[in-house]
């Protein structure tokens, strides 16, 4: 478990991070005078997504306190259990992050390809509205992920997913936020930005020392109606993160299929991981979902 020190001018340097004093304010992270950022080296020449400044922080009340009789813990470390410790040191940092440890993460790089399945547009033009997957295709597209770890309304541990593609001038995002249900024995994924879409998420480590996360049963949310999706109207992922050593740089892998069209959505690609610093700040509001649902 990462922990940030006591003392906000020492510095911290992790296997393949360099420590800063300096402050960043990518789209979505606080600025802070004390803040710090833990920064991975990477290759010359990478691309990045270049993000205007932070908007003004979210409200406290999406950020609830975590009870004193409660032990710290990440989603994923509820999740996995004592097969936390077979992942990579990297991908246990990532994969850390709690209401309680100060820290946020993010992730800065290319998608070698980003790909869709024509056949499958429209519920892909319908999910660019929500922030769920886009029509819309290309290579070397600048990428770039921001984790945050907070208490939502309901006082459950909550990370956020926050994916933006850059094509061109034209930004896409693919946003989601998870939690770990005691009621169903797994983390479940709320997808886009307003959290009507819920799904079971099994997670394992992989062969190389990452994570492997594949997606189950799909509900749909929305004010009194609620109802599980017909398998042949889901599209299932699969997404496998590791950390690739002579790299210095985190991989990706995803790719949601359909029963009856096969691939709809896929991209792979590597990026630079950061950990910034970010004490007790609620997240910025840009990183919320717009509604937060009870149902699980």
């Amino acid at each position: 478990m990462i922990r940030p020190p006591a003392d906000s001018s020492a510095s911290i340097t992790p296997c393949g991070f360099a420590s800063s004093a300096a402050s960043i304010t990518p789209r979505g992270f606080a600025s802070s005078a004390s803040a710090s950022v833990l920064r991975r080296s990477s290759p010359a020449g990478a691309s990045a997504l270049q993000l205007p400044p932070a908007p003004p922080a979210a409200s406290a009340a999406d950020r609830m306190p975590l009870g004193l009789d409660e032990a710290p813990r990440s989603i994923y470390e509820q999740a996995l259990g004592a097969r936390f410790a077979e992942l990579h040191p990297r991908i246990r940092e990532r994969f850390s992050l709690h209401s309680r440890s100060g820290l946020a993460a993010l992730g800065t790089g290319v998608m070698h390809e980003v790909w869709h399945n024509r056949l499958a547009a429209l519920p892909l033009c319908i999910g660019t509205t929500r922030h769920i997957m886009f029509p819309q295709s290309g290579c070397d597209v600048p990428f770039t992920i921001r984790n945050y770890a907070y208490r939502d309304r309901f006082g459950r541990e909550t990370v956020t997913w926050i994916r933006s593609f850059r094509f061109g001038r034209q930004e896409r995002r693919f946003d989601a936020t998870m939690i770990y249900s005691r009621e169903r024995g797994c983390i479940v994924d709320y997808l886009g930005n307003r959290q009507h879409l819920a799904v079971d998420i099994e997670a394992e480590p992989s062969e190389r020392g990452g994570i492997r996360i594949r997606s189950g049963a799909q509900r749909f949310y929305e004010g009194w109606l609620g109802f599980r999706f017909p398998e042949l109207l889901t599209g299932a992922a699969d997404v496998h993160e590791w950390y690739d050593d002579r790299a210095c740089r985190f991989r990706i892998e995803v790719r949601v299929r359909n029963p009856l069209l096969g691939d709809v959505f896929r991209y792979d690609g590597s990026f630079a991981g950061e950990l910034l610093e970010v004490g007790q700040e609620p997240p910025p509001a840009d990183v919320l979902p717009r509604r937060t649902e009870g149902r699980e």
